[in-house]
């Protein structure tokens, strides 16, 4: 029993009460207030590459995730960006191309590019949602110039609300950590003009599978 399940049977056991069945459950959900949502007409996909895109990020699309090794690979080549990346547990087993040196570990301060799974996208700011851990380190999203999300079309969601629905559902529970990711790090403090790669990567592409 954890902390909190002990609090709420200390609670019950004042009231002199067993825990809801699940009518009263279906009850006290029905209370609680649902957020107002932007109406959406667009293409789940559509809209996100949109949005997405106009903030400087990219995107590109592939069938299968057996061809996102080659995508990465491309997308390397195309940037002249050394031969070696940061890739997330969640995707060690996808083959690899054996001319780039590809590593597990959180990224180091010598990283030029990492490569992590997106646990969700959401359409309706056009952006990513990123849960820390083994299958995707924090520092992929901050540390490297050039950060490669890769992101299945079936976990892309239309608000907020379900992105987050879906960060609660996960087998291992919550992350320590979550980032939203809506395109390269930027600023405008010095004379108002927009740098990129400010506080993080420069660059931000996206492959999209499925």
């Amino acid at each position: 029993m954890n902390a909190r399940d002990a609090i709420l049977n200390s609670v019950r056991t004042a009231l002199k009460r067993g825990p809801l069945d699940d009518g009263q459950r279906a009850e006290l959900d029905a209370r609680v207030p649902r957020h107002t949502r932007p109406a959406q007409n667009e293409d789940l996909v559509a809209r996100l590459m949109r949005k997405f895109e106009s903030r400087a990020g990219t995107i590109e699309r592939v069938a299968t995730r057996a061809d996102v090794p080659a995508a990465v690979e491309a997308y390397r080549a195309a940037k002249g960006l050394p031969a070696r990346a940061a890739v997330g547990a969640a995707l060690k087993d996808l083959a690899w191309p054996a001319t780039l040196e590809i590593h597990h570990s959180p990224a180091g301060v010598t990283e030029t590019m990492a490569v992590s799974q997106a646990l969700a996208g959401i359409a309706e700011p056009g952006s990513l949602m990123m849960a820390s851990g083994p299958n995707s380190p924090i520092t992929h999203n901050f540390v490297p110039d050039d950060h490669v999300v890769v992101l299945d079309v079936g976990a892309i969601v239309g608000h907020f609300e379900e992105a987050w629905a879906l960060l609660r559902a996960r087998p291992e529970g919550m992350p320590r950590a979550t980032n939203i990711i809506s395109g390269p790090s930027r600023t405008a403090d010095v004379e108002q003009t927009i740098q990129l790669g400010a506080h993080g990567p420069r660059r931000v592409h996206v492959i999209l599978v499925g």
